[in-house]
C-alpha cells in the first residue's frame, strides 16, 4: 500500500441510510474533489483552512439524470486524521449512488483503499500509535456501552501514556548507565546501585499491572472467582458455609481439616461468582498436604479476588506469619480483601474494616457487599485494554517483565552495567512494539488486516 497514492472508500455502514460517507486521503484529494463537483473550482476554492463546502454531483457521469447535493468536508493540509490532505463526501445514503460516485472517483485518479489503510496512514504519520489503532477497531466492534468506553479511553491515550511513562523512565535509567560506561576509567558513578535497583523494581511493578490486565482481559470464564484464603483454622470453611447458606464444607476445630478445595457457583446482586474454600497455609508434612498446598496456590493464582481470613484469636507468632503472607499476596498486584473472622472470640478491639462472626451471623451482609464492590472495581481496572490489544501485547509485556527481572538480578549481584543495559534495551524494544515505536511489516499486517475497508 503506497502512502503517496490518493485512496477512496465508502466509510459509512453498509445498507441504505439518510446519509452516506465517502472518504478520501492523499495528495490529490482537493483536485479530484474539484473535478468531481459541478463548477468545482469555485465550489472548493484554494484554501489552507479546513472547511465544509456545499456542491452538486452531476449524475450524468454515471449514466443518470439530474444533480445530487453533496457536502464536502475538506482538510487541505496534513492536519487531518490521516496526516494527509483529506476529504469526506456526505450525500444521500443510497448504496447504488455511493457506488456510482466511488467509481467516478476511481476514474478521476483515486484508487480503492485497502483494509485499515486510513488508520494505517494515521499511524505512519504519527497521529496514532498502535495501541490507539487497536482502539479504533475496538470502537467499531464495541458490543455495548462498557466496551465502547474502554475503547474510547484507550483511543484517548490511556494505555499509551502508561507505556510511554515506563519507556521514558527506562530510557533515563539507560542513559545514566551508559554515561557511567563512558567515564568508567574516571570511576564516576552516575547512579547509585540501590537507586538503580529501586527504579528497575518500580518500572517492573508498573508493567506487571498491565500484564495482569492483559491476562484478565483474555480470560474466557464468565463467573468471577472469589477464593477464601488464610492460615489453618482461620474459619474459612465456616465462613464459606455461611456465605453459601448451607453446610457445604466440612468444619472442625482441628487445624488442617480442609485438604482439598471446594467450589460452588453463586449469584449475588445479579453477578455470577464462583466461591472457593481452600486449604490453609501450613508446613508440608506428607504427600496429601503437599497436593493440597499446590491446589491452593493454583486457585489463588486464578482468583479474581482473594478474601484473606484472619482469625481474631491468633497468637503473636501466627499473627506475624499471617501478616507476612497477606503482604506477599498484596505485592503481587492481586486483589486481596482482609477480613477478621471469629470476631465473637475477640478480647480487644479489631482494627480491620471487615469483621465477621459466621457463628453469630454478624457482618456477613457487609462482607458480601464489600466483595461485590471489590469485584466491580477490579473488573473496571481489568477492562483498561481492548481485546485485540490484550492479545497482541501480553507476550511483549511478559518478556519485558522477564528482562527487568534479569536486570534487577544483575544489579543486586553487581554483575556489571553492560549486562544491565542489555536487559533494559530488551525491555524497551518489547514496550516499543506495543505502541509502535518499534514495528515490522508483519506486525502492521496483522493489526490492520482486521479492519474493514473505509477505516
Amino acid at each position: 500500500m503506497r502512502s503517496d497514492d490518493t485512496i477512496a472508500a465508502i466509510a459509512s455502514a453498509p445498507g441504505a441510510a439518510e446519509i452516506g460517507v465517502i472518504r478520501l486521503s492523499g495528495p490529490e484529494v482537493v483536485s479530484i474533489t474539484r473535478h468531481l463537483l459541478i463548477d468545482g473550482d469555485s465550489v472548493v476554492p484554494k484554501s489552507t483552512a479546513a472547511m465544509c463546502y456545499q456542491g452538486e454531483f452531476d449524475l450524468a457521469h454515471c449514466g443518470g439524470r439530474g444533480r445530487l447535493p453533496v457536502q464536502a468536508y475538506v482538510w487541505p493540509t496534513s492536519r487531518s486524521y490521516t496526516g494527509q490532505p483529506s476529504v469526506e463526501l456526505r450525500l444521500i445514503g443510497s448504496p447504488p449512488i455511493l457506488e456510482m460516485m466511488l467509481e467516478e472517483l476511481f476514474r478521476l485518479g483515486a484508487r480503492p483503499a485497502q483494509r485499515g489503510e486510513f488508520t494505517l496512514r494515521a499511524f505512519l504519520a504519527g497521529r496514532l500509535d498502535l495501541a490507539q489503532a487497536d482502539a479504533v477497531l475496538g470502537v467499531i466492534d464495541a458490543a455495548d456501552f462498557e466496551q465502547l468506553q474502554v475503547a474510547l479511553k484507550q483511543l484517548a491515550g490511556g494505555l499509551s501514556g502508561l507505556i510511554g511513562a515506563a519507556r521514558s523512565e527506562l530510557l533515563n535509567v539507560l542513559a545514566d548507565l551508559e554515561a557511567g560506561l563512558d567515564f568508567v576509567d574516571e570511576d564516576i558513578e552516575f547512579i547509585a546501585n540501590d537507586e538503580l535497583l529501586r527504579r528497575l523494581t518500580a518500572a517492573r511493578s508498573q508493567i506487571e499491572v498491565l500484564h495482569q490486565q492483559a491476562e484478565q482481559r483474555m480470560q474466557s470464564h464468565t463467573r468471577q472467582r472469589v477464593v477464601l484464603g488464610g492460615l489453618p483454622n482461620a474459619g474459612k470453611s465456616t465462613l464459606f458455609n455461611a456465605l453459601v447458606g448451607r453446610d457445604a464444607a466440612l468444619v472442625s476445630d482441628v487445624s488442617g481439616t480442609t485438604r482439598d478445595y471446594l467450589s460452588l457457583p453463586l449469584e449475588w446482586e445479579g453477578i455470577e461468582i464462583e466461591l472457593l474454600d481452600t486449604a490453609g497455609w501450613m508446613h508440608v508434612a506428607d504427600a496429601i498436604e503437599q497436593a493440597a498446598q499446590e491446589q491452593r496456590t493454583e486457585q489463588l493464582q486464578r482468583a479474581d479476588l482473594v478474601v484473606w481470613c484472619r482469625a481474631c484469636d491468633l497468637d503473636a507468632a501466627n499473627l506475624t506469619l499471617d501478616q507476612r503472607l497477606f503482604e506477599e499476596l498484596s505485592e503481587k498486584a492481586r486483589t486481596v480483601l482482609l477480613v477478621t473472622t471469629k470476631c465473637e472470640l475477640a478480647t480487644q478491639p479489631i482494627e480491620t474494616p471487615w469483621r465477621v462472626s459466621a457463628a453469630l451471623n454478624v457482618g456477613l451482609s457487609e462482607l458480601q457487599h464489600a466483595i461485590m464492590t471489590a469485584l466491580s472495581q477490579r473488573q473496571s481496572a481489568a477492562s483498561e485494554l481492548v481485546g485485540s490489544t490484550a492479545a497482541r501485547s501480553r507476550e511483549s509485556l511478559r518478556t519485558t517483565i522477564e528482562a527487568l527481572h534479569r536486570a534487577e538480578h544483575a544489579t543486586a549481584l553487581r554483575l556489571g552495567d553492560e549486562l544491565i543495559a542489555i536487559e533494559i534495551r530488551e525491555a524497551l524494544e518489547q514496550l516499543g512494539q506495543i505502541v509502535g515505536a518499534v514495528y515490522t511489516d508483519d506486525i502492521l499486517d496483522r493489526i490492520f488486516s482486521r479492519f474493514c475497508i473505509g477505516k
